[in-house]
């Protein structure tokens, strides 16, 4: 285990129990430190340290990295606990083109790293004997097996029948105890992912149905991020599946403003893919939320919105979910507007629904706002790609926070801020728009564009500090046009923007810190055919700081891989691309700085 951060350029390592040892407080145990924060290490921003800190920039796919979350303690903000699709413990692409780069069967993707600095300097815990790995496969062997060992991602999956496979989602909530949750008992870090049946085929062992939602939990951080597996529970089943089930898109957050009357309750969303999308007349999908009150322990499921979905478009992807400071539930997806019309038109959306009694129910859901979703649909390809034809595939999933006043209800102001991608301006002219509500979800401001001026700005993520008074807004900038051949460089470069709300308008935007450019085209999809960046990036503030991570493209172009997306010979990444090629290196990277 190790840190690692760059400074100027020099790269900086040591030891994490050297950090680790100077932190017996992680947990901020006392009913006289909970309502404090210790002071924070960082006094300046903090560009570009990369948290995935075990992986090389070779091979692929062990060097890939996206989908990242992020967490900070709320207790104290040094403390931050973040999490991405991590491909680290799979083995290394094949020599043989028709074996390819497989994700290994058993072996899970779930990253999991730490910051004891306020996100200045990671950690990655190895996890001895923590799960399976295949990460001392070689390129040659075409039957490679995983076997139990060392592992970088979530511990405790393959002990359970279980394995974990990202989308992660990250939430520091109070620990629990027999008299209830109090601050005094320290901080419970949940994190939910996807996660599959142990072995090469769908057993139901564990479960029925495809891909569930499980929750792993910590009341121990330190120990976690020193690489105790023990520290963790075991994972819990959120969702509730049947034999055709597929649930995906995740989301996680605890209801952590100590005034709350439902202070404690773990909320999780996700959508629930029926019937495995057998026929495109036929897609249900609908948004479901689950609630615990007993730390993540037990789970119950409600679904809060229309199941049907077919060729009319009305579908729905992408929910994120909040509490205020009197605990109101709200969960934003997108959807469908529903225009009641002759004849009727559903226009993408995102919508809103709202709980006022701690998750129990839902009222009905209300948009938003009209979307205009990012992206266009390839024919090589079903997914909808931002930059160009076998590109980086997009969505305009809202991304939302709201100003609770957490940990101790200080100057809650409850305002809401939600950012999506939208493309009413048209391909290379897209927004990262944003819209602020002060009263509840009723009325919104005007929508407008939070991106620097000349960016094409792709999974836009949002921070509101808990007074309400900071914005945060990160997103990955694209610099050139919609690409038609895969010949021509596709640069992007992650951004984070910042303004201050003054009612529901967002003034004096900056731009604190804009990352070095990479070329999309270096990224891939294990199967080679597109680029791949995941799908999110994220923002999480304080009211002592912010922390943002998204992914970034590291890695060399590779001339062989290029031609095949466009229908050219399959492609051996050793031999073809180089045996020390970094061809599908992306890190996550980070951005840390105090509130100004």
């Amino acid at each position: 285990m190790r840190i690692i951060t760059r400074y100027a350029g020099v790269v900086v390592v040591v030891t994490a129990v050297a950090v680790l040892g100077g932190c017996a407080n992680l947990n901020r145990q006392g009913a006289s430190q909970s309502a404090q924060t210790q002071a924070l290490h960082l006094t300046t921003a903090t560009p570009n340290a990369s948290i995935n800190v075990a992986s090389g920039t070779s091979p692929f796919p062990q060097n890939k990295q996206n989908e990242p979350a992020v967490a900070i303690n709320p207790l104290d903000p040094n403390i931050v606990a973040a999490g991405a699709n991590d491909e680290v413990d799979l083995q290394p692409c094949n020599d043989d083109p028709s074996v390819g780069c497989p994700f290994t069967s058993g072996v899970g993707v779930s990253g999991i790293y730490f910051s004891l600095d306020g996100g200045a300097s990671w950690v990655q815990p190895t996890y001895l004997n923590g799960g399976l790995t295949a990460a001392g496969c070689n390129s040659a062997d075409a039957n490679c097996a995983a076997t139990t060992g060392a592992i970088h991602t979530l511990p405790n999956y393959a002990a359970a029948g279980l394995v974990s496979d990202g989308d992660p989602a990250l939430a520091f909530g109070p620990a629990p105890s027999a008299s209830g949750f109090s601050w005094d008992n320290g901080v419970r870090l949940y994190y939910g992912n996807l996660t599959s049946n142990l072995g090469s085929t769908r057993s139901e062992t564990a479960f029925k149905g495809y891909e569930a939602i499980a929750v792993s939990y910590t009341d121990n951080v330190a120990s976690a991020a020193n690489g105790n597996a023990d520290a963790w529970s075991d994972p819990v089943i959120v969702s509730k599946q049947n034999a055709a089930l597929f649930s995906d898109k995740d989301a996680l957050w605890a209801d952590n403003n100590a005034n709350s009357p439902y202070f404690g309750n773990v909320y999780m969303c996700n959508v629930a893919f029926r019937s495995q999308e057998m026929s495109p007349y036929s897609l249900p999908n609908p948004v479901i939320v689950s609630r615990s009150t007993d730390g993540g322990a037990t789970w119950s499921n409600q679904q809060i919105s229309p199941a049907a979905n077919n060729l009319t478009g009305n579908g729905r992807q992408g929910c994120a979910v909040r509490t205020d400071s009197q605990g109101v539930v709200y969960v934003f997806y997108l959807g469908a507007s529903h225009k009641k019309s002759h004849p009727p038109v559903n226009d993408s959306a995102i919508l809103m629904a709202r709980s006022t009694n701690g998750g129990l129910s839902f009222r009905p859901a209300r948009v938003v706002s009209t979307v205009t979703e990012c992206g266009l649909y390839s024919s090589t390809g079903g997914d909808v790609f931002f930059d160009g034809i076998a590109g980086a595939r997009t969505d305009s999933f809202p991304s939302v926070d709201i100003a609770n006043g957490a940990p101790d209800n200080t100057d809650a102001s409850d305002a809401i801020a939600v950012t999506w991608c939208d493309a009413s301006n048209g391909v290379d002219n897209e927004q990262a728009l944003v819209t602020i509500s002060t009263d509840g979800g009723t009325h919104w401001s005007t929508p407008t564009n939070g991106a620097a001026s000349g960016d094409r700005p792709d999974f836009p993520s949002i921070a509101i500090s808990p007074g309400g008074s900071d914005v945060y807004l990160t997103y990955m900038a694209f610099l050139d046009p919609y690409q038609y051949d895969t010949t021509s460089s596709r640069r992007m470069q992650g951004v984070v923007r910042h303004a201050t709300r003054d009612g529901t308008s967002l003034v004096n935007w900056s731009t604190p810190y804009r990352d070095t450019s990479g070329d999309a085209r270096a990224s891939s999809a294990n199967s080679l055919t597109a680029e791949f960046l995941g799908d999110y990036t994220y923002t999480a503030a304080t009211s002592e700081n912010v922390v943002a991570l998204w992914t970034s493209s590291a890695g060399a172009v590779c001339s062989a891989v290029n031609a095949y997306r466009t229908g050219g010979d399959p492609v051996s990444v050793p031999n073809d691309c180089g045996v020390n090629s970094t061809f599908g290196n992306t890190d996550i990277a980070s951005y840390a700085a105090p509130i100004p």
